[in-house]
């Protein structure tokens, strides 16, 4: 289903994206990149950080593409659309929906649910979806960089 089936779902609005919007959104992912890479926070927390820098990567495809998501699952929604963007990255779709799962465990349920393994994995995937997502915005929308 395209994203512009979702807009007509209703699981999306229309949005246009401004250069220092995604410049904000890209210095959260640095911001973010750095913190999570802290040995001296719990795991779960650096997990979390993560986690939204992550979060954050799918909302610049998103924002770029002329749409955002409903509050209503906005994060369910943002990671999936990513799916839409990438196609051949379905299981970085499934395995970013998974983390949302474990955040919102380990953010209002109970401590110690991430290992210091899943906070690694996780800081891993951003640090190597960062340069995806900044080559594709330079190549599909070169005004927002």
């Amino acid at each position: 289903m395209s994203l512009s089936q979702w807009l007509r779902n209703g699981w999306l609005q229309a949005h246009q994206p401004t250069h220092s919007e995604i410049a904000g959104l890209q210095a959260i992912v640095e911001r973010d990149l750095a913190d999570a890479q802290s040995e001296s926070l719990s795991d779960d927390w650096r997990f979390g950080i993560a986690y939204n820098a992550a979060l954050k990567l799918c909302v610049v495809l998103l924002y770029a593409e002329g749409y955002k998501a409903e509050k209503n699952l906005n994060h369910y929604r943002t990671i999936h659309a990513m799916g839409e963007v990438f196609p051949e990255r379905k299981a970085d779709v499934h395995y970013l929906d998974a983390c949302r799962a474990k955040r919102n465990t380990a953010e209002y349920d109970c401590v110690g649910v991430v290992t210091k393994a899943d906070a690694n994995e996780l800081v891993d995937f951003v640090r190597e979806f960062r340069p995806v997502v900044l080559e594709w915005l330079q190549g599909t929308h070169p005004d927002l960089i």
